[in-house]
């Protein structure tokens, strides 16, 4: 069972404890074939967490460079590629991947309760599901609160069993959820992880006003791709360009489009059960 394959995936409002990925992403070069744990260390406060991102969209004053993907703006970085992830049957855009050289993170953004966040109960969700299938899913800290370090089990080329590892990250925004999946050499290695970090952090969920099902998926759309050539000093501003947060405080410095490989459509998804 790789965590990358092509297929169809049933149109669903629920986000299920099946995992879903591209299987037009990076492949794991960090197959192993023994189990292993990490060690379980409480998380963070989320409140605190979240001062440096991911944000809200009322956080923001304006895209800051990031691209504009509906309920999610990204930033880019040197030498990364983004590819859509398109359902099959609807072609509906699902969920969107990063890939900067061996490693990738898969982005989604769900609707979530005004009281509560969700997290705790997806990422148990997710272990029982991993664990069912023979592998191993351990519950760890990390910069963006608490995480889930897994072993994907899946067959090798000689018919042996190997275990791919992925990390799972989920952030509880005002009626959001945003889920990470770190796959390829960033699942194990902290410095290959650290630049899909940073485009995850300075990533806005655009949640809408709209009434939504807790878990219901927020809507992705293709990318708008203006000239930067063509546009003027105030059209930039007004784009927010400027990097400005609501409150006054300067952006983060998102970089500019230019840093992203023209964006392509990836393939279709599919579920693993």
């Amino acid at each position: 069972m790789g965590i990358f394959r092509r297929g169809t995936k049933k149109t669903s409002t629920e986000l299920s404890p099946a995992l879903t990925a591209a299987d037009g992403g990076v492949s794991n070069a960090q197959d192993i074939t023994e189990k292993g744990g990490a060690t379980t260390a409480p998380p963070p406060p989320a409140k605190a967490l979240r001062r440096g991102g991911p944000f809200d969209r009322a956080e923001v004053e304006g895209l800051a460079g990031r691209l504009d993907l509906g309920a999610l703006w990204l930033t880019g970085a040197p030498g990364m590629e983004l590819r859509l992830e398109v359902e099959d049957e609807s072609q509906n855009v699902v969920g969107v991947t990063a890939v900067l050289g061996e490693s990738a993170v898969q982005l989604q953004a769900f609707a979530a309760p005004r009281s509560e966040g969700i997290w705790d109960d997806i990422r148990t969700e997710i272990a029982a599901s991993i664990t069912s299938q023979g592998g191993t899913a351990d519950k760890t800290s990390g910069p963006l609160g608490a995480e889930l370090r897994a072993q994907m089990p899946g067959q090798g080329p000689d018919g042996r069993t190997v275990f791919s590892p992925v990390r799972f990250i989920g952030v509880d925004g005002p009626r959001w959820f945003l889920r990470a999946v770190l796959s390829g050499q960033a699942a194990v290695d902290e410095s290959a992880a650290s630049t899909l970090l940073d485009v995850v952090k300075a990533t806005v969920v655009v949640r809408g006003d709209e009434a939504m099902a807790p878990r219901e998926l927020l809507s992705l759309k293709l990318p708008d791709q203006p000239d930067p050539a063509g546009m003027s000093a105030e059209e930039m501003a007004a784009d927010g360009s400027d990097g400005a947060f609501a409150d006054g405080s300067p952006g983060q410095g998102a970089p500019a489009l230019d840093d992203l490989k023209p964006f392509e459509r990836g393939p279709e998804i599919t579920e693993i059960h």
